[in-house]
């Protein structure tokens, strides 16, 4: 007998071939039949009218640390996300000394914008060794998880407080080596590693692998080569400016010592930079004619996300801003409010140094937010373009005038300048391009600030009822089977017998995201933002019932990921 028959759906089976109206059969965990089926089930669904897909694979969040307390990493799996992969950016929780937890916990604050109350009161921070993470896991999951292994929790273990600012030793690099080794060997899905400069530690100083010379990246991708079912993710300052030459040589070295291939997040498409993006994928066109492997992350939306002057954001990343917004805020806001200060910070932002980042300067975009005192009363929800023209000022002016009433508190919405039909046709080509995989929500991080995690439904509701850039076919191959198998899940990723029950059942009609609303569900009473789903009426993982008509069910039948057992070895090309 089946545990569940989903009876008359059109069946995507994630290899990007045409939908079939087909019945789908679910017993022990796995997809026991595709097709007409009279066979007895415990439960049977009607899904006429719906599609039928396989589970979405998520491949770059920050859920490392949620998981913990939200064990079926909300919103993303009320998106039909049935796996996830953790442990992105070079930043994870393990391995982990004692005197490492305040060192970690605040890098995690800063580089990813995770509340410190959360981390403080939902963490147990129980662990010491990779293996005791993972199963610090292990059997309270509603969403299966695999988690690569971050440089910097390396570095910090072996290094101590010398992480940042030395350079490694042969003898810590060894040392680095074993740990790696044995953290793989527990189950981690690679290594992951960072040099950019956008990531600073919580003494806002560079994160510790940013000090790592190449050769120390190198032979860490040396212990990778050793474990089967493994592979490499990084992000340089490349990924945001434009990659120079030694970048590109380094990542198809990566690659290529470890015989596996190598994703970067994220790649951004503007149609006003075009060279930028074409010159990042030519990296891998590089590797493949090296016999390397280098694929580039690339969202399929664009991802709102709000910026202040109070706190850290995205803004400290423009070309000379983080030396006036990282200032107390009473001399901030004297810096702010001179004329100089201000043309300064407006010129250097719209400088080539600004890279991706440029697309936060479209001032007359952004728009209002919450604010705080009686001067910006009646402004929330306007756009800053017209309240300058009011103001006869320039809309940069406008926008600092405001928030300087607020005491910098001013929450501002800004308005992508890349939303021009040019930008999506480049980015469909890119999608097409067969050197890059659909994602970066960086789902888990930055919680107040940004919400990633609806990326699969508003990509598949744009797919059928919007721009309609690629089909839903291609549109659910780039969501399931593309990272499924860029990572080598077994049996995940595909509508097919014998593989695992990860499935998604969606209404094409209404499958979108709800706003994104400001909850306050965090450990220590912090706030994120957050979108449900819209359309959604199941989710299945493992072949149990984990979403039911949009809702969690509160079941938790995910497994963690690890190399080699749940994972199979996905060889770079040969040479030529």
């Amino acid at each position: 007998m089946l545990d569940y028959l989903i009876r008359g759906g059109t069946v995507v089976d994630g290899t990007g071939g045409p939908g079939v109206v087909a019945d789908v059969g679910v017993r022990d965990g796995r997809i026991a039949s595709v097709g007409p089926s009279e066979e007895a089930a415990t439960t049977t669904i009607d899904a006429t009218g719906m599609i039928v897909a396989p589970g979405f694979v998520d491949p770059h969040t920050h859920y490392d640390a949620q998981l913990f307390w939200d064990p079926c990493a909300s919103p993303s799996n009320l998106h039909g996300v049935t796996s996830i992969i953790g442990g992105n950016c070079g930043f994870t929780l393990a391995p982990l000394t004692p005197d490492a937890v305040d060192y970690l916990l605040n890098m995690m604050v800063k580089v990813e914008g995770m509340p410190k109350a959360a981390l403080e009161n939902g963490v147990p921070w129980s662990w010491r060794t990779f293996g005791e993470y993972l199963a610090a896991l292990d059997g309270k999951l509603g969403v299966n998880a695999a988690f690569l292994v971050g440089h910097n929790a390396l570095r910090r273990q072996v290094m101590g407080a010398d992480s940042v600012g030395q350079e490694a030793t042969q003898a810590q690099v060894d040392a680095m080596r074993a740990l790696l080794d044995e953290a793989i060997d527990a189950g981690g899905l690679g290594f992951s590693t960072t040099q950019s400069y956008a990531h600073t530690d919580g003494d806002d100083k560079p994160v510790p692998s940013r000090w790592a010379g190449a050769d120390e990246v190198l032979q860490l991708c040396d212990v990778v080569r050793q474990h089967p079912g493994t592979t490499l993710e990084w992000i340089t300052s490349g990924c945001l400016q434009g990659f120079k030459e030694a970048e590109i040589e380094l990542m198809i070295n990566m690659s290529l010592r470890s015989e596996r291939p190598i994703n970067w997040n994220v790649l951004t498409i503007d149609s006003a930079a075009p060279d930028r993006y074409r010159g990042q994928l030519q990296a891998s066109i590089e590797a493949e004619r090296r016999g390397a492997r280098v694929v580039a992350l690339t969202m399929p939306t664009l991802v709102g996300m709000n910026m202040s002057f109070l706190t850290y954001c995205a803004l400290n990343s423009l070309p000379d801003w983080n030396d006036v917004l990282a200032l107390p805020v009473p001399e901030r806001m004297a810096e702010l409010r001179d004329p100089a200060v201000r043309t300064f910070l407006e010129t250097r932002a719209a400088s080539p140094d600004a890279g991706v980042f440029s697309r936060l300067t479209g001032w007359g975009r952004y728009r209002i937010g919450d604010t705080f005192s009686a001067a910006n009363e009646g402004l929330e929800g306007r756009m800053v373009s017209d309240i300058a023209r009011e103001r006869g000022v320039r809309e940069f002016f406008a926008l600092v005038d405001i928030v300087l009433e607020d005491d910098l508190r001013t929450i501002l919405w800004p308005g992508p300048t890349d939303d021009d039909p040019e930008s999506w046709r480049l980015r469909a080509e890119a999608w097409d391009s067969g050197y890059t995989m659909i994602g970066g929500s960086d789902a888990g991080a930055h919680l107040d600030r940004m919400c990633g995690a609806p990326y699969t439904t508003e990509f598949i509701g744009d797919c059928l009822r919007g721009r309609r850039l690629i089909s839903l076919e291609k549109a659910i191959h780039h969501l399931t089977d593309v990272p499924a198998r860029l990572f080598g899940l077994k049996d995940r990723g595909r509508v097919a017998e014998g593989w695992f029950a990860d499935l998604v059942v969606f209404d094409p009609e209404r499958i979108d995201s709800a706003p994104i609303e400001m909850v306050r569900d965090l450990p220590g009473d912090a706030g994120r933002l957050y979108a449900a789903a819209v359309g959604v009426e199941k989710v299945f993982v493992n072949g149990r019932l984990t979403v039911d008509a949009g809702v969690a069910t509160g079941d938790l039948p995910g497994t963690v990921l690890r190399s080699g057992t749940d994972t199979e070895t996905v060889r770079i090309p040969a040479a030529g």
